[in-house]
């Protein structure tokens, strides 16, 4: 593989100036000060990880046959290559700003029929999900070394709390989920077939019911959480982040 094909992207770097920016801001005492760099560092980080868990995708699929990806920029870490404006863009957002529900936003096309077997397909699919779970490990374990200032352990933590809910959700084995992309190669042809004709409705399915029945909502973060204590994640941080984050609220 050639160094340039996995250089990072301006776009990305921006992305990610944006997000450490972000984290200065925090350790500032003004209030208004402290909570635009919590909301700027959750939504640049949130970026970073959008780009970051497409491009797990792709280096797998890279690695395991799907050559092509490379010339479609995915590996570049490009958040145009990944992203449409109205389903990875405006609708993630409003859902993690008013919701606090981080949908999976992006998207990278991979021919399946060049991967080498179906156990690449599987870590495909995988490769996206446990880049999350890294990201948000990570995080959880800044805030256990390096005991920052409350405003940035703050963000740090809801910024790790949003990476585990994304694992949880996307591991889920939900037709247009990568939970469901990780057993699928496994599947009968039929299953294959429903979830091919499943995976546009399915995920919109499970987010209405995620909103809509509060017992089911419950489960789901009560799993979060506890994947979330799993990997060292400080629950009070990431409430006052988030509340921080939701400052309107």
């Amino acid at each position: 593989m050639k160094r340039s094909a996995v250089r990072p992207s301006p776009l990305f770097l921006g992305l990610l100036a944006a997000t450490v920016v972000g984290a200065v801001l925090t350790l500032f005492e003004p209030d208004a000060a402290r909570t635009g760099g919590t909301v700027l560092f959750v939504l640049g980080g949130w970026a970073v990880s959008l780009c970051l868990h497409e491009f797990g995708h792709a280096i797998v699929a890279y690695r395991g046959g799907d050559y092509a990806v490379k010339s479609k920029g995915y590996l570049t870490l490009d958040i145009r290559r990944y992203t449409d404006p109205v389903l990875s863009v405006v609708l993630p957002l409003v859902l993690l700003v008013f919701g606090g529900i981080p949908l999976p936003g992006g998207a990278v096309w991979i021919n399946h029929h060049a991967l080498r077997d179906k156990r690449v397909e599987s870590l495909v699919s995988l490769a996206g999900p446990v880049s999350n779970l890294v990201v948000g490990a990570l995080l959880s374990l800044a805030v256990v070394l390096f005991s920052p200032p409350v405003g940035l352990a703050a963000a740090l933590s809801y910024l790790a709390l949003l990476q585990i809910l994304a694992f949880v959700l996307n591991i889920l084995p939900i037709p247009g989920l990568d939970g469901w992309g990780v057993i699928e190669p496994y599947m009968s042809y039929s299953a294959q077939q429903f979830g091919a004709k499943a995976r546009q409705w399915a995920p919109f399915v499970l987010f209405a019911v995620l909103i809509g029945f509060p017992t089911v909502a419950r489960l789901f973060f009560d799993l979060a959480d506890a994947v979330f204590g799993l990997v060292g994640g400080e629950p009070l941080f990431a409430g006052i982040g988030q509340r921080t984050f939701m400052f309107w609220r």
